[in-house]
């Protein structure tokens, strides 16, 4: 049995003649709580929509739990860039709504979330601050109990504050769950704070992927494509995350 939550190979994407994401080879392991970074362009949201199931592969193949992209709905939870809600509903209507399409709905996970988030569930979702709103996104993506949780830049328009809370959030609901998540971010502070596993995607093309722990032992000099010494680190400097990141982005231009 496969330990990978998602494992694609020689995976491509055209829209006309655009390539959106070419011969990506990369395994998500199960249980970990992965960062996807890139530049605008790179990727990530179309790597994210073909693990969904929203879009289809040009090329390549695509494992997501152990079966077919959409095949899996009930096991994926998805929360897109703009948090999406219902603005002419309530929290609790959401809720009801979650409840009835999502057979595994866990009541008890989205009343202790709400409740955590301060939520009024008479409140309409348009009435509620971004923050707000990206907790209701994530509290109804989270009380499916799904086992791979798919998150697209959730935290962009928050506020420093409202963000911290999110993301706090976020990695209290992955616990909760024993899920696999992934988060796509241009922040990578948050990805440093959040992710045990990273992917960075550069050209359309995974640049780096592994363990965050195994990728930083491995990196005195941090090293770009084709092997290139884009950023030095002096002896016994640690690399962070976003030395690793930066490197391996700006070697791909």
């Amino acid at each position: 049995m496969s330990t990978n939550a998602v494992t694609a190979v020689g995976l491509t994407k055209r829209y006309g003649r655009t390539v959106a994401l070419k011969d990506c080879t990369v395994e998500v392991p199960a249980g970990r709580v992965v960062g996807l970074v890139g530049p605008n362009g790179a990727g990530k949201s179309t790597l994210l929509r073909l693990c969904c199931g929203l879009a289809r592969a040009t090329n390549g193949t695509l494992t997501v739990l152990g079966g077919r992209p959409g095949t899996q709905l009930a096991k994926v939870g998805f929360v897109a860039q703009q948090t999406p809600v219902y603005a002419g509903l309530t929290v609790e209507e959401h809720l009801r709504m979650g409840a009835r399409l999502n057979p595994k709905w866990d009541a008890a996970l989205a009343k202790r979330r709400v409740t955590r988030a301060g939520l009024d569930l008479r409140a309409r979702a348009g009435g509620l601050s971004g923050g707000q709103r990206a907790q209701l996104a994530l509290t109804v993506a989270a009380a499916k109990r799904p086992e791979l949780l798919i998150l697209d830049e959730p935290a962009a328009a928050l506020d420093p504050l409202a963000r911290d809370d999110f993301l706090g959030d976020l990695l209290t609901a992955v616990g909760e769950l024993g899920a696999t998540a992934i988060l796509s971010s241009h922040l990578l502070s948050d990805i440093a704070r959040s992710c045990d596993h990273l992917i960075v995607l550069a050209g359309s093309r995974v640049a780096l992927a592994g363990g965050v722990p195994e990728l930083l032992d491995g990196h005195r000099w941090v090293t770009g494509p084709q092997g290139r010494k884009v950023a030095r680190v002096s002896q016994g400097d640690p690399v962070s995350v976003e030395d690793l990141a930066l490197a391996y982005l700006g070697g791909a231009r």
